[in-house]
């Protein structure tokens, strides 16, 4: 079967920017698939996905004109149903082979074969292979339909252009032009009213050749760059983008390099089709600005890319990627530097005006935004956060700190009625840094209040003092135990108070930081911040910490057996867990632990089915069979050993020192009956098992690893 390689593009108006990665993908691989699913193409075949802001286009290579024939294989019914008791074709059946295009002439020709119980008949034929022009339409209508549009737009077709039953488009933008060709040849494919040829548009104004009449498939993207000035390509042309980034930096001099930004990249390489990098520069006055207000600003509303010097910090010199390559660039330089200088003035008044008030003259007007309306506003948020606060600095630290942590948490919320954040919401947190050295409240506040949001995001840093991670702690547990309370929890993959994120927050600080603080005090200690506003879900917000803690350390490879041995027994410093699982891998690998796991669950199970509770007490007169006395006597020595390390913290020693165990654990359920008929037998042996069930789960619910 001969092959050749297949180009097919939608030209349309500009396309969304922040979806055209994703448009281009999915418009490539879902057209590519159904065109594999059909037998057109092979497993082999690379697809090569093009995507600028005026088109989306694919490249398929070895295509065939047409797929090969398919023998296929239909189940018809019941031979008891299908054959009568001379072996003649019922009616029954005689009406479906006439729906299959068949008479009764195939019934001779018909396949007999198992089918559960009974055996069926089956009808086998041969299916002619799809042509290319039948298949690339069905693949074409897939691709479409399927491709991930933000918005849908509706428009009318030119007058006497439209193709019959098309009048009017929905689409993510206009559509104005339809490549499909096989080789050389067009396949005769429609959509979006438009019908396949071989001409494209290249650049709206550096087009060499208009419009651009495209020779074979193959020279799609050549002739694109060269008649059409553009980059199809979105990979190239975000590789493009990014050398010239980094060759104008290196032209700059000192150090400087652009700011690294991926999404503001991808959004760039979605604008432009022939990217050309300009340095462009503003006046020095407004680095005095907070270089955060600066940087949004250009990254935001211009697409930008600030320069940073070699220290890190923000320069008066911006890279431009322009659409065009004018033989002098200045126009497009000085209209650039005139553009950003308004906005770069906005952020300086709004700076200058915010500083004119301090953030403790602010606290007031938190009384006038509402929260919640279940919640109140968020004046009285601030007062819950600073409760909170208080308690959690209270048993870290001394007055100092708890004085400390309640200025920060009265002050973190007072940047979101400043000018700044109103126009920035992105800046909340940082500009109150900002303001709060400004009112000459000291570094540590002022971190504080910059840092309560952290860790905003994976991998984000934490606070970088206690106070922060005092403030950062409140603020996160308030928002948690108040929604909780009200009943407003997270559903699904809709969590619009980001309670998950906060949650891992939480964890964050507490394990990595090594917090001395445990989790349900916590929770409790939150409660009466609230008053008569919630009810206690304290139960429910335990089990979603947990949650979070299990998917966490399971994204950090621990193994789940792992993971649920030791959260099983919720420990509720969650600045343990890490120890504990250190140790539990290490007793793991240990050659008696899988016999002392199952002993361990082996333990658990009887006292489960034993009657009542189970008192942890041996009487040594009633120790009758050797196992059971050398059980008792090793657990002298390893239990009081094992105990002293597990206070000691060091969980790993803990458990090694009850694998010495395991000879007696294993004699013991040899030689031993547990339930034995006399009562106090009986008893003193669960109560031998229950001092050993103790001493074996203090670091870990052991029999998980079972």
């Amino acid at each position: 079967m001969t092959t050749q390689n297949l180009l097919v593009e939608l030209f349309v108006e500009e396309l969304p920017p922040k979806a055209l990665k994703k448009l281009g993908e999915s418009f490539a691989h879902v057209l590519a698939d159904s065109l594999k699913a059909q037998g057109l193409a092979s497993a082999s075949s690379v697809v090569t996905p093009y995507a600028s802001p005026r088109r989306l286009a694919v490249h398929v290579s070895a295509v065939a004109a047409q797929a090969a024939d398919k023998a296929v294989s239909q189940k018809l019914m019941p031979v008891a149903v299908g054959l009568d008791a001379a072996g003649s074709a019922t009616p029954a059946l005689l009406k479906k082979l006439q729906a299959l295009g068949a008479d009764a002439s195939a019934v001779a020709g018909l396949k007999r074969a198992p089918d559960g119980k009974a055996e069926a008949l089956f009808f086998e034929s041969t299916v002619q292979g799809a042509t290319l022009a039948e298949g690339l339409q069905k693949a074409l209508n897939d691709s479409i339909s399927k491709l991930p549009i933000p918005k849908v737009m509706s428009y009318q077709l030119e007058s006497g252009c439209e193709l019959p039953g098309w009048s009017s488009v929905s689409f993510v933008r206009p559509a104005h032009g339809l490549v499909a060709l096989h080789g050389a040849e067009v396949v005769p494919v429609q959509a979006l009213g438009l019908q396949a040829g071989s001409s494209t548009q290249g650049h709206r104004f550096e087009a060499a050749v208009s419009p651009v009449v495209l020779k074979d498939a193959d020279s799609y993207a050549v002739q694109l760059e060269q008649q059409g000035a553009v980059i199809s390509s979105f990979a190239e042309r975000r590789a493009e983008i990014a050398r010239q980034l980094a060759a104008a930096a290196a032209q700059v001099g000192g150090g400087c390099k652009p700011i690294d930004d991926d999404a503001l990249l991808d959004e760039v390489t979605a604008l432009v089709e022939r990217p050309n990098v300009l340095i462009c520069e503003f006046e020095p006055q407004f680095l005095e600005v907070p270089q955060e207000c600066l940087i949004l600003t250009m990254k935001a509303n211009q697409k930008y890319f600030p320069l940073l010097d070699a220290a890190g910090k923000l320069t008066n010199k911006f890279l431009v990627v322009s659409n065009i390559q004018p033989d002098d660039a200045s126009f497009v330089i000085g209209g650039n530097e005139r553009v950003v200088r308004p906005r770069l003035a906005d952020a300086k008044f709004f700076f200058d005006q915010d500083r004119k008030k301090t953030l403790a003259s602010r606290v007031e007007s938190l009384g006038k935004v509402v929260y919640h309306n279940k919640l109140g506003t968020q004046g009285e948020r601030v007062e819950r956060v600073r409760a909170i606060a208080k308690a959690i600095a209270t048993q870290l630290g001394d007055t100092a700190l708890v004085q400390q942590a309640d200025l920060a948490a009265q002050l973190a919320k007072t940047d979101l009625v400043t000018d700044m954040v109103g126009e920035f919401p992105e800046l909340q947190g940082i500009m109150g840094g900002y303001y709060a050295l400004n009112d000459g409240l000291g570094e540590v506040v002022a971190q504080a209040i910059e840092d309560h949001y952290k860790p905003r995001f994976a991998g984000d840093s934490l606070p970088r003092s206690q106070v922060g991670l005092v403030v950062a702690l409140a603020d996160k547990l308030e928002t948690l135990v108040g929604m909780f309370g009200i009943g407003n929890l997270p559903t699904g993959d809709k969590d619009p108070f980001a309670l998950r994120r906060h949650a891992l927050g939480v964890i964050r600080m507490l394990t990595e930081a090594d917090l001395p603080l445990e989790l349900p005090q916590l929770l409790t200690a939150a409660q009466p911040a609230f008053g008569a506003k919630i009810t206690d879900a304290s139960a429910a917000l335990l089990d979603f910490f947990y949650d979070r803690l299990a998917g966490s350390l399971r994204e950090q490879g621990y193994s789940s057996q792992e993971v649920d041995a030791v959260l099983a027994l919720r420990p509720a410093r969650l600045g343990d867990v890490a120890k504990r699982l250190a140790a539990v891998r290490a007793f793991a690998a240990l050659p008696e632990s899988a016999a002392l796991a199952a002993a361990n669950k082996r333990i658990g199970n009887i006292l489960k089915k034993s009657d009542g509770d189970v008192d942890a007490h041996v009487s040594l007169v009633l120790l009758q069979e050797p196992a059971e006395k050398g059980l008792y006597e090793a657990m002298q020595t390893v239990s009081p050993q094992s105990l002293a390390q597990w206070q000691a913290g060091d969980y790993t020693a803990s458990l090694q020192t009850l694998a010495a165990l395991r000879p007696q654990v294993d004699a013991f359920f040899e030689d031993v009956m547990v339930n034995a008929e006399q009562l106090d037998l009986r008893l003193n042996r669960l109560g031998l098992l229950k001092s050993l069930h103790i001493a074996m789960n203090r670091v870990a619910d052991l029999s998980r690893l079972a």
